[in-house]
């Protein structure tokens, strides 16, 4: 049992040099490899690793690939039987990596799992990327155990129980490398956000568990890469998300989730302007052009998608608005969304 360990740097020198001794330190298993796969960085962060990390093997790549398409054309390389995708700004703790493996060695049909993120900054609080383990609503807007939209939990212990998620977040995933390629990995259209909830989404429609391991714990900094508050983030979480209910959908829901998308984004975009954020408001527009002009060439995708799931139907899958349920009845935590 062979397990890679893969960081996917683009300008993280700060990060390499904070966060990668810890993760040396502290991974202790044995035939286990620490990888950094470059994505084109223009700081130090190569000399770094030849001056600092010489006997980290680096994988550099030509340009910068995104998330989905950096990892692919790392993993691609890289053989082993399991892999874990690993954030540079993720600090992990002793004996983080055990538990993880251990489950899935013991469960067979667990394609992928992820530990419990906590926040670098606020340590007893959950990190907004993953939490507890991640869901999404009936129109597609992602949650987790421990964060919905922007209120996220302090961790006292309410979610430690293992549990089946719908998707693992991609800043800690550990996944099965056979498995990965044979669902197709993530999908490089979508430059970076939504690729690991699209790749849950696939192993989960194919009969696959995804859980979260919360003995395992990391922390997370977040918005490493671009900020929360980017017009550029707003747009990519717009575009993946729509394309990903597309590729995903069953025909069933396909229609009439996509009607009300139509008016939960612009009244999005709407209270972005008016909250001074024209530029965010201006990326919600510019999502929805390009999502009608990308469709078509994800036709191939959904085919495939719905040819080789064996079930649309995913408990994980939260069967009422976590918007509506957010503004209008207040409820702002996991257990009170699902208890209601």
């Amino acid at each position: 049992m062979s397990v890679a360990i893969v960081i996917l740097n683009w300008n993280g020198e700060k990060y390499l040099q904070q966060f990668l001794p810890i993760l040396i330190n502290n991974t202790t298993l044995a035939d286990v490899e620490i990888i950094v796969a470059d994505n084109a960085s223009t700081d130090a962060s190569l000399f770094i690793l030849k001056e600092k990390f010489p006997t980290i093997r680096t994988i550099m790549l030509d340009k910068n690939y995104g998330f989905a398409g950096g990892y692919n054309k790392a993993l691609e390389q890289i053989e082993a039987d399991f892999y874990v995708l690993l954030n540079s700004d993720v600090e992990v703790t002793p004996n983080w990596l055990k538990p993880m493996i251990d489950y899935m060695v013991d469960h067979e049909n667990v394609a992928a799992c992820q530990p419990k993120i906590l926040s670098y900054y606020q340590r007893k609080h959950f990190e907004h990327a993953g939490a507890a383990g991640g869901y999404i609503d009936l129109f597609g807007f992602p949650f987790c155990r421990g964060r919905v939209l922007g209120t996220v939990e302090e961790d006292k212990g309410q979610y430690d129980n293992i549990a089946d998620v719908f998707w693992a977040t991609g800043a800690c995933l550990v996944t099965r490398s056979k498995i990965y390629w044979k669902v197709g990995g993530l999908d490089d259209e979508f430059f970076a956000h939504m690729e690991e909830i699209d790749l849950c989404w696939r192993l989960k429609s194919r009969g696959y568990r995804v859980v979260c391991v919360p003995e395992s714990s990391v922390y997370h900094i977040g918005g490493g890469t671009l900020n929360v508050e980017s017009p550029h983030k707003t747009y990519l979480n717009f575009r993946n998300n729509l394309l990903m209910l597309y590729k995903n959908l069953p025909a069933k829901l396909l229609k009439k989730t996509m009607f009300w998308r139509f008016i939960f984004d612009y009244a999005a975009a709407f209270q972005l302007f008016i909250t001074g954020k024209p530029k965010n408001s201006k990326s919600v527009f510019k999502a929805r052009k390009d999502f009608k002009q990308m469709k078509s060439d994800f036709d191939l995708k959904r085919k495939e998608n719905i040819l080789y799931a064996i079930t649309d139907n995913h408990s994980e899958i939260l069967q009422k608005s976590i918007v509506l349920n957010y503004y209008f009845f207040r409820r702002k935590t996991y257990k009170s969304l699902i208890n209601k």
